[in-house]
Parts: structure tokens; C-alpha cells; sequence
């Protein structure tokens, strides 16, 4: 990020603070509760957003080398990437060409050739079919025509694009709507891999969404643990197409208010959290980003899941550093797990309870607040993608 952008946020985020003040969306507006619970609104999303439009499934750092790969059913398929023997990123529909089983069932890994575990139909990690056994009791098989049915795939900006759909394509650009010099300056593809959890919730995706989309919350749900931290209903926010950018703001800005603004950094007075449409967080601090993939499960409004992934900073060498170091390190890992163990027991948890009382016929619509900007964003977004008509507005 350029540095006068990060005085402008750092500034801007200063003020908020010395005036009592937020970003201000202007208004109220009502997001109708059917939006969340309706069975076809739910087989709509899972068409447009989950079965024809690029997704994000990691970060170049999840296929670390020539020969790693990795799998997902989050979309409803299965989906192998792969990085080839000359670093290229790869997908495919993970079945095999013979009977549709599936040819890889590990999570990730490292292999060169897949073999199918019904009839060891073999495939290299280009897709090709490379062996079909016993072929001449078999038949003969073409083999140019049986490879792996290759998904539309780009890695760009240290991130891994998929469009679930073989017939689909892939504009990054264009999907990130302004995004691109932002996040090509974060060198996102440099980072390590460093774990990853799943968590399952019994609620609609778009309330998980919604959890990171104000900080409104932060002094009441989270009073014994993230607002120690940061500071709660205060943030910097700008959009960019479908996506947004939230700056939260962490309790040690005021300690960049002695110190010169050319020596202030972005990560020391904030996280980012950026949204990348339609169902990505990708939030950066001091140790390295934060990936969170939210999926429904399918057509059914009334379940859903999360795919949290953890990264770190290339410089950081556990087994090279001394023991101080080592620790320091250590606990910057402890809080990004400790972050997403807060989303799941504190976010997740909310969200869930705001899906049974949803449920409950208690009212027609959820209210968003004016210092709520990124929910009126991303459902009036969200809405226009659908053709349905923006949210409406019940006060100035």
C-alpha cells in the first residue's frame, strides 16, 4: 500500500477517534429476513455465485512447489488443483474418466501422477490419462480424449482462481474491481502456508458474511477478548466494484501520534480486511494474512460452512531464530488462530442465534445501521447481481 494512502487511512482513523465519530453510510436501510431463509433465493445463489463464477480456493502458497496439489468440495464438486512439473497452476474436476470415482482424496499433498483407486486409471498432474491398466483386455482407449476435465484456472496476485464451471472463464481484474495494485503490493505469493481449520454452522452463508462487515459489536460480543485490541465501532472503509476494504483500528495507533508520519505503517495502527466478492475476508496483520472462504452447503439457506487458512510472513524461520524471536513469532501465530477461534465461539455463535430468531417470524426485516457501510454494500451488491432491487432506505 503507498504511503500516503496509509497516512490518509491512519489520519482518517485519528479523527474518528478524537471526534467520537465512524464512516457514515448516510442512512438506515432494511434488508428483508426472506433473503436468508428462502429456498429459491438459496438455489439462485448456489447457481450464480457457487456454480458459474470465479472462486478463490487459497493462496499460491497452498501448492508450495512443482508436484504439491490440493482438493476441495466446497462448490458442491470435486475439484483438484494442481501445480505442474513446470510450476504452472492447474484444475480439474477430480473423477476419473472411466466410472466417475474420484482420483484424489487427500486434502493436499505432493504427487506427480493420480491414480484412480477403482481401477488405477492414471492421470499426471497436467491432467493427461497416462495409463489405463490391462488395455488390451480392456479396449483400446484414446487417451488425448479421456484426460481430467479441466476447469478455467489462473493464479494471479498470489491468489488461486477456479471457475467451477468447464465451460466458464476468468477475468481477476475485472473481478476485483480496483483491487489489483492494492493487493499485488502485499506480495501476497510469498507467503508460507501455515494451517488450516473448517468450522460448520447451522446458518445462512450470508450471516457469516455479514459478522465481518462492522465493528459495531466489538465492545459488547467481543468485550473480553478483540476489544483489548482494537478499538470497537470506529473504522476507515472504501469500496472497489463488488469488493470493499475495511481498516480496523487497533488500540496501538496512539502510539504513531509522536512518531513521524513517514515512519507509520499500516499494520501497526490496523488490520485490513478486504472483501472480495462473493463470499471471501482476506485479512492481513503483522504476521502474515488470514484467508476466510464462507460456502453454503449447497441450495439449503439454513446451513453453511467456513474455510479458514493461515499464512506467514517468509522471513519467519522457527528453526534459524533464537528462542526470544522464536517466542515472538510464535505468539503472532497464537493470535491468528486465536482470532479465528474467536469468529467461530463469538461471531459464528451471534450469527447463528440471529438464524433461529429469523426463524422465529419476529420481524420482517434486519436493520443496518449508518455506521454499518459494508452491509449495505455488500447486500446492495449482492442484490444487484441478482437483479433484485437495492436495499431500502429508512432514514437520512
Amino acid at each position: 500500500m503507498e504511503q500516503a494512502q496509509q497516512i490518509r487511512i491512519i489520519k482518517g482513523l485519528m479523527t474518528h477517534l478524537d471526534r467520537g465519530t465512524n464512516v457514515d453510510a448516510g442512512g438506515q436501510v432494511r434488508n428483508p429476513v426472506s433473503g436468508y431463509t428462502c429456498p429459491d433465493r438459496a438455489s439462485r445463489e448456489w447457481d450464480v455465485f457457487f456454480q458459474d463464477h470465479p472462486q478463490i480456493l487459497g493462496l499460491s502458497a497452498d501448492l508450495p512447489a512443482p508436484g504439491t496439489f490440493l482438493t476441495s468440495s466446497d462448490l458442491g464438486k470435486p475439484i483438484l488443483c494442481t501445480r505442474d512439473n513446470n510450476g504452472e497452476f492447474r484444475a480439474f474436476l477430480n473423477v476419473c474418466r472411466h466410472r466417475g470415482t474420484q482420483v484424489e482424496t487427500r486434502p493436499r499433498g505432493e504427487k506427480r501422477l493420480f491414480s484412480c483407486p477403482f481401477h488405477a486409471w492414471s492421470y499426471s498432474n497436467t491432467g493427461q490419462l497416462v495409463a489405463v491398466p490391462k488395455e488390451d483386455h480392456f479396449g483400446p482407449v484414446d487417451k488425448s480424449c479421456h484426460g481430467l476435465v479441466a476447469l478455467p484456472a489462473e493464479e494471479k496476485y498470489g491468489l488461486l482462481w477456479v471457475n467451477p464451471n468447464a465451460a466458464g472463464d476468468i477475468d481477476v481484474d475485472a473481478c476485483l474491481g480496483g483491487l489489483a495494485p492494492e493487493l499485488a503490493a502485499w506480495q501476497i505469493g510469498t507467503f508460507n502456508a501455515t494451517g488450516q481449520t473448517r468450522y460448520d454452522h447451522a446458518m445462512n452463508w450470508k450471516l457469516a458474511v455479514d459478522t465481518f462487515g462492522e465493528t459495531y459489536h466489538f465492545n459488547v460480543l467481543h468485550k473480553d477478548t478483540l476489544a483489548s485490541d482494537l478499538y470497537g465501532n470506529v473504522q476507515m472503509y472504501d469500496t472497489y466494484g463488488r469488493n470493499h476494504r475495511m481498516m480496523l483500528c487497533l488500540r496501538n495507533i496512539d502510539a504513531l501520534r509522536e512518531e513521524p508520519e513517514e515512519e507509520w505503517h499500516i499494520l501497526r495502527a490496523t488490520i485490513p480486511v478486504y472483501f472480495i466478492f462473493p463470499n471471501i475476508q482476506l485479512i492481513f496483520g503483522r504476521g502474515g494474512p488470514t484467508l476466510v472462504r464462507i460456502y453454503p452447503e449447497g441450495t439449503d439457506p439454513h446451513r453453511s460452512h467456513s474455510e479458514i487458512s493461515f499464512y506467514m510472513s517468509p522471513e519467519i524461520d522457527l528453526i534459524e531464530m533464537d528462542e526470544e524471536r522464536r517466542a515472538k513469532y510464535r505468539d503472532i501465530q497464537d493470535r491468528m488462530e486465536g482470532f479465528a477461534s474467536v469468529i467461530e465461539q463469538e461471531d459464528y455463535v451471534a450469527a447463528a442465534s440471529s438464524h433461529v430468531g429469523i426463524l422465529s417470524g419476529a420481524q420482517e426485516y434486519l436493520t443496518f445501521g449508518r455506521n454499518e457501510p459494508a452491509l449495505h454494500h455488500y447486500h446492495n451488491t449482492y442484490r444487484a447481481a441478482l437483479g433484485l432491487p437495492p436495499l431500502e432506505r429508512i432514514s437520512n
